[in-house]
């Protein structure tokens, strides 16, 4: 006989691991708050390159500011943070190119010009560092650009000081997702554990747990990460919330409790005082 109680369930539980894998997709950094009019005025040539528009600001001023510490430090790691940068910029101007405006088609060109440019600044970028030995350097190569040699160097990195970061423990965790789940979950605890306190949390670390711990039925501890993650975004999402009510079905979840935890949890991440929890 059909369990349609139980064929509801697991309808409901695939339906929210798609959800949240298509939230992976949709995530998007952000530089901590500057002044970014001061540092333009500092920096007046890199903030000419891209000129200012209505559309992608976030994503230009994140491109400014990685610019600007690429500049002063010439650091591999600000490279790296500048190459994602680009990409963001690309990504969410390919969008805003495609808009026609009909009496100011001047502001059309300027977004293909703004395009362009951040096209043509992340091939200058990508080639300047194809020879580096830095661990976040090698995670790009290997990720965009499927090098295996990179990835080889970046694997041997696995247990070192290198990769002792928040950053570098959350690189190896995407490796390792489709690989073995087990290590995964430690690697992003690890992640959250490492996090500093003056630096930006990586939402994405919160939403790889959530889809991990969906899938594997664990919904009391997915609809705690899933709301960390929508409290980390510091607004309202109605797919977020119609997933965790989903959860709160499938599991009878107390859910007062959980948003508790969630927000006591996401506290202790953003202060540095985070432990990895029994998995």
């Amino acid at each position: 006989m059909i369990n349609f109680k139980q064929l509801a369930q697991t309808r409901s539980v695939r339906t929210i691991g798609l959800l949240l894998m298509v939230f992976c997709f949709l995530l998007s950094g952000c530089s901590d708050k500057v002044n970014i009019a001061q540092l333009c005025d500092e920096n007046k040539t890199i903030c000419e390159e891209i000129s200012a528009d209505n559309w992608c600001k976030a994503e230009r001023i994140d491109v400014v500011v990685h610019s600007v510490n690429v500049k002063n430090n010439n650091l591999d790691d600000d490279k790296y943070k500048l190459l994602v940068a680009y990409e963001g910029y690309i990504k969410c101007m390919s969008l805003a190119a495609q808009i026609q405006h009909i009496k100011l088609k001047e502001k059309t060109t300027k977004r293909k010009n703004n395009l362009y440019t951040a096209q043509a600044k992340l091939e200058q970028l990508t080639t300047e560092v194809a020879h580096s030995k830095n661990p976040h350097i090698l995670y790009y190569q290997w990720s965009r650009n499927s090098n295996e040699e990179a990835l080889a160097d970046f694997l041997a990195l696995e247990g070192t000081k290198q990769l002792e970061s928040s950053m570098g423990q959350h690189h190896l965790a995407t490796y390792y997702i489709k690989r073995d789940t087990q290590k995964t979950l430690g690697l992003l605890y690890r992640s959250l554990e490492l996090h500093q306190p003056e630096a930006e949390l990586n939402p994405e670390i919160l939403m790889s747990l959530a889809t991990i711990l969906t899938n594997k039925k664990q919904y009391k501890q997915a609809y705690i990460w899933l709301r960390a993650y929508q409290l980390s975004l510091g607004k309202p999402d109605k797919m977020i919330e119609s997933n965790l009510k989903s959860y709160q079905s499938v599991g009878n979840l107390n859910a007062d409790f959980l948003d508790d935890v969630a927000d006591s949890t996401l506290d202790k991440i953003q202060a540095g005082k985070f432990k990895s929890p029994s998995y």
